[in-house]
């Protein structure tokens, strides 16, 4: 036990970081930590990393130096993806202590062995090929809803990734673990739950079971309001999960499906698992059933061979899909990856132009599928954070409100009809009669 001690955590990049931020937070506070904001001089610094970007790595360099000057003695670790692709470089940046891949990462704790600052940095890791236990995660406490870790690792190898090499094979749980894990989400009061993982479609295969059935089983706990779906690739995307979310009561209308090109040339080189062809059915049919869905998409600009020809290929073609935003991101090259030995490169001011017409569309899409909500009733779950005056939270389908601040409201799942979209984007919106809280 170590009480009176501090620890701060920095999580980098995706849900699935911050699910497992949360439960290595856990395990401290049970140890007798307290968890601090930055500025509160903790004696240990854990930094959860990405490596998705290049931009990501030089941000975990940032976070150290920043936690240096807000106490020079604190105990620094670093865990996360960019941990298990480059301990030795990390190993290098000046005052940190430990560094733990993917498998050791959740027995950070027992490798503490006291405070104090290391002479030479610790680097536990374990070749990302022998790594084959799940360890399940969930986010408490940060919001009202919860990121709740379902499966781990993948085993496509798209050209342009890392993350199998950062995060092992595909593995998850058994469909009856995953439930327990949900119900002790249940029973932190959180409202709506986010399943999260890295290729998620691919539940279950080592225990024969499927995405499908799990959230089948999922959506009989009684104890959790709603459910959604975060990223899933589109080949794993069945019309059977489609209809299941189109009859359910509770998972969300809201579905998030990387496309990364609209170019089928560019998809090949990516080594993507489709075709165009098919990402255009699953938006089709899901809006056939779900007319109010969100759908986001992901999509990759600048990747090797990509002319101008392939780029207004992928703009026209999300133009025209009915789709409701874009996560756009610029190709980086990265290190033992089969994109990084492709010859024709896109200049760098090329994928910033490309990113930015990109963007504004996304912003055109959303502000589109907004207007199509408006005069609707939909049911919002409001966030804790909030200012003196204003609240704020999601539709089932994703919508961004804006309500006037009332406490009693926070955490609550309540109906509204949508007005008009405001200044900032969202959406106002007056409570019904009818509802109560």
């Amino acid at each position: 036990m170590n009480p009176g001690k501090k620890v701060h955590f920095y999580t980098l990049g995706c849900k699935l970081n911050f699910s497992e931020s949360s439960t290595i937070a856990r395990m401290f506070e049970e140890a007798g930590y307290a968890r601090v904001d930055f500025s509160e001089q903790p004696d240990v610094f854990i930094i959860n990393t990405c490596s998705v970007t290049e931009n990501a790595d030089k941000k975990c360099k940032q976070i150290v130096k920043k936690a240096l000057q807000h106490n020079p003695n604190a105990f620094i670790a670093i865990i996360g993806c960019y941990a298990q692709l480059k301990p030795e470089e990390i190993a290098r940046i000046y005052g940190v202590d430990i560094v733990l891949g993917a498998n050791e990462k959740f027995k950070l704790l027992e490798k503490l062995n006291g405070l104090e600052k290391k002479q030479e940095t610790l680097i536990w890791n374990s070749d990302i090929r022998t790594v084959n236990t799940f360890t399940p995660s969930f986010s408490k406490g940060d919001r009202t809803r919860s990121f709740l870790k379902i499966q781990d690792g993948c085993d496509y190898f798209c050209s342009f990734c890392t993350i199998p090499l950062a995060r092992g094979k595909s593995r998850s749980n058994s469909i009856q673990q995953t439930l327990n894990t949900a119900q002790q989400v249940a029973n932190t009061g959180a409202k709506e739950v986010v399943l999260t993982g890295v290729n998620i479609g691919d539940f279950g295969k080592q225990h024969k079971q499927t995405f499908l059935e799990l959230i089948m089983q999922l959506d009989t706990l009684e104890s959790i309001e709603r459910y959604r779906i975060s990223s899933i690739e589109p080949n794993l995307l069945t019309n059977e999960i489609v209809e299941f979310v189109a009859n359910s009561k509770k998972f969300a209308p809201h579905f998030h499906i990387p496309l990364q090109s609209g170019s089928d040339k560019i998809l090949e080189a990516m080594r993507r698992k489709y075709k165009r062809e098919i990402f255009t059915s699953r938006v089709e049919y899901i809006k056939q059933l779900l007319p109010d869905a969100c759908i986001g998409v992901d999509v990759i600009v600048g990747f090797p061979g990509e002319t101008e020809t392939d780029f207004l290929e992928t703009y026209h073609y999300l133009n025209e899909l009915d789709i409701s935003y874009l996560h756009v991101f610029t190709y980086s090259e990265r290190e033992n990856t089969g994109a990084i030995k492709m010859k024709e490169t896109v200049l760098p001011e090329k994928r910033g132009e490309r990113s930015k017409m990109l963007h504004i569309l996304s912003e055109k899409k959303k502000r589109a599928f907004y207007q199509t909500q408006l005069g609707k009733t939909k049911n919002v779950l409001f966030e804790i954070e909030h200012s003196d005056s204003v609240m704020q939270g999601f539709t089932e389908n994703y919508i961004k409100v804006d309500y006037p601040y009332h406490p009693e409201l926070v955490n609550k799942i309540v109906s509204l009809k949508l007005l008009h979209i405001n200044s900032d984007g969202n959406v106002a919106a007056e409570l019904l009669l009818q509802s109560t809280y």
